[in-house]
């Protein structure tokens, strides 16, 4: 049986989601501090771009990425992710033992099992009556979370989530460019790895809670979510690199965000949204979404020149970077596609 919020919608294919009483308590990042320039990765790679007749400046002219950053020795992507994680909670003014989910979305991980959640849920104090695991959806897993948790927090079931997310992209970057600087690497090879290269460090955090305890929070309103998984061979990645299909990923990815954003448009009205803040990949990829759903590039964030692609970190460190400038009441859409492929798009009021 539909409620009365759902009551019109016709949207085939997406998933709706409508969010009762979930606030954005506090949204934080994390930034590496080794600062890797793509001049660096230029130099490291002179001599095979120069026999593949590749041009000058590869990455910043081609993603637009002037540089990406990298942990220090001894720091790990799961300590920066509980880093990242005491610092939202701190923000938001929750205590510890208020919280009863945490769900970390990261990428990155050393091993299979157990989840990279445990050690966060551990290293943050975290009462045993919190839940805790990962969500692994690609660069999606973020927003996914953050759907997951708001319907827990609205169904009553739990009061205070924490979503965190530590990305490294140093171990996969350290062994693509072993391997493209190899005599035997061919332009085919080159352009599958390429992405790889784009990627950056990072962590995120964000804390969601009950609305109506928090008058003032952001108010979490809803989204819609959209699978193309018939796409899921364009982009596989692995600890030792990342092959990707960066044409197919591009334009298929695309078409899902064209038509995702079409079917929820007479429902959501968010064609007039004060800040749409975007998963982080490229200037192609930016400028393409612009373009095609005709967003105000005024409105459109960017972070990755600097940081590059910090996976699922990158949209909210991205929305964490645009808070101070958001005001009471601005309508923010969060919107990202992960491989596979699948896409999210999810509103928040100031």
């Amino acid at each position: 049986m539909r409620d009365e919020n759902e009551e019109g919608l016709e949207l085939a294919g997406n998933a709706t989601f409508r969010h009762s009483n979930t606030a954005l308590l506090s949204v934080s990042s994390v930034e590496a501090p080794r600062i890797v320039s793509s001049t660096d990765f230029d130099r490291r790679l002179a001599s095979t771009l120069q026999r593949l007749k590749f041009p000058p400046r590869l990455l910043e002219r081609v993603a637009g990425i002037t540089h990406r950053r990298w942990w220090a020795a001894g720091t790990s992507f799961d300590d920066a992710a509980v880093e990242a994680g005491a610092k939202a909670l701190a923000e938001a003014g929750i205590e510890t033992s208020d919280v009863g989910l945490l769900i970390n979305t990261s990428v990155t991980r050393r091993n299979l099992e157990p989840s990279v959640a445990v050690k966060i849920h551990h290293s943050l104090g975290l009462p045993s009556s919190a839940m805790n695991f990962d969500l692994a959806n690609a660069c999606l897993g973020f927003v996914n979370a953050l759907t997951l948790a708001a319907n827990m927090i609205d169904s009553g079931q739990i009061r205070y989530a924490v979503i965190v997310n530590g990305e490294d992209a140093q171990l996969t970057q350290e062994a693509t460019l072993a391997r493209l600087q190899r005599p035997e690497t061919t332009r085919d090879d080159f352009n599958r790895e390429f992405a790889t290269l784009t990627l950056g460090s990072g962590a995120a955090a964000a804390v969601l809670g009950p609305a109506d305890e928090h008058p003032g929070a952001h108010r979490v309103v809803g989204g819609v979510m959209r699978a193309g998984t018939e796409h899921h061979e364009l982009c596989v990645g692995g600890i030792d690199g990342m092959n990707t299909d960066t044409k197919g990923l591009l334009d298929g990815g695309l078409q899902l965000v064209v038509d995702a954003w079409q079917e929820a448009q007479p429902e959501w009205d968010w064609a007039a949204m004060d800040r749409y803040v975007t998963h982080q990949v490229s200037n192609a990829y930016t400028q393409a979404i612009i373009d095609a759903i005709d967003l105000d590039p005024d409105k459109v964030p960017i972070t990755f020149p600097h940081w590059g692609n910090v996976g699922p970190a990158s949209l909210p460190m991205t929305l964490a970077a645009e808070a101070q400038s958001l005001g009471s009441g601005d309508r923010v859409l969060c919107m990202g596609v992960g491989s596979g492929l699948n896409t999210a798009m999810l509103e928040i009021v100031w």
